[in-house]
């Protein structure tokens, strides 16, 4: 276990920011982080980071309790701010020296790594470039950089693709998969769930200042999915394929609108193979599909939230 946050409670006022929330973070994984604004996942990171303490609760981050006065914990951590926070006025070099310098890196260490990150985000051709010239995309990787630059054990991104443009978004999701398997740990939160669908070993979605569930993208899958949908077209379509696709075990109805049939059986009823062998022996299949649940119906059932037009949950 990397890290362990238990029972976490965290007030403004008023306003609960978190309500006894509880996550594990395992060794080398990607770890996806999900909630509507205003759920806690800022407040959670904040504090598993150590820049804000907890009221109750406690907090287990490589062996140690976690605080606000625990240095050698922070300097294992890497966080990725959903705001741009390198020097404009700094070359990208610079940046990456100063940001090395704040964790104790100096001499051959300290030019090794600046290296080694800059041909890690793809930047080295504009080491010497100030990222006031950078187009958002190239802003965001030495972003990204700058809490690499230490070579973190944890690193935590919040949002880190908000406003860019879909390569330099792909540049980055194939840069979290290569920081893992680098052996790194990698928290991501995104309002993109495609992304976090795409590279999470687990997720964790967050409502209300809890988790409210959290496992592999399967296990958050299952637990919405009772039914399953196939959906064929038939070369050809005949009363007979009708009935025997009705008899396959499991299969709950059989729907047909002249060569097209809809087969519905419940979960985890391993039916794909029976269906396509019926309707072969029937004369074959002109298409077939299947419906399955994502990550969206998911976080939807589960929060009863949705998704905006502009990809933002509401």
């Amino acid at each position: 276990m990397l890290a362990t946050l238990n029972n976490l409670v965290k007030r403004y006022n008023d306003t609960t920011a978190l309500d006894h929330l509880n996550l594990n973070v395992y060794e080398g994984e990607i770890l996806g982080l999900l909630g509507p604004n205003g759920a806690g996942k800022t407040t959670a990171i904040r504090a598993l980071c150590g820049l804000i303490n907890a009221d109750s609760g406690e907090i287990t981050v490589f062996g140690q309790r976690q605080n606000i006065k625990n240095l050698s914990v922070r300097r294992n951590i890497g966080l990725v701010t959903q705001e741009i926070t390198v020097f404009k006025e700094l070359t990208a070099e610079a940046n990456l020296r100063y940001f090395g310098g704040l964790y104790g890196l100096k001499g051959v260490e300290l030019t090794a790594n600046v290296k080694e990150v800059l041909e890690f985000v793809g930047l080295s051709e504009h080491a010497k470039r100030k990222p006031g010239a950078f187009s958002g995309g190239m802003q965001r990787r030495l972003n990204i950089a700058c809490a690499l630059v230490h070579r973190p054990k944890l690193v935590i991104m919040d949002e880190p693709t908000v406003g860019i443009d879909p390569q330099s978004r792909n540049h980055i999701l194939e840069s979290v998969k290569r920081i893992a398997q680098r052996g790194t740990t990698v928290i991501y939160t995104s309002h993109y769930m495609e992304e976090v669908q795409a590279i999470s070993d687990r997720i964790a979605i967050v409502d209300s200042g809890r988790v409210i569930v959290e496992g592999t993208l399967e296990k958050l899958v299952s637990l919405i999915q009772h039914e399953h949908a196939v959906y064929l077209t038939a070369v050809m379509p005949s009363k007979a394929l009708e009935e025997d696709l009705k008899a396959i075990a499991g299969v709950k109805s059989v729907k047909q609108n002249g060569a097209d049939y809809t087969i519905v059986s419940g979960a985890n009823s391993g039916n794909v193979n029976r269906i396509m062998e019926v309707a072969v022996r029937h004369g074959g299949v002109k298409s077939f599909s299947e419906a399955k649940a994502n990550l969206e119906d998911v976080f939807l059932t589960l929060t009863g939230k949705k998704l905006r037009d502009d990809g933002k949950v509401s």
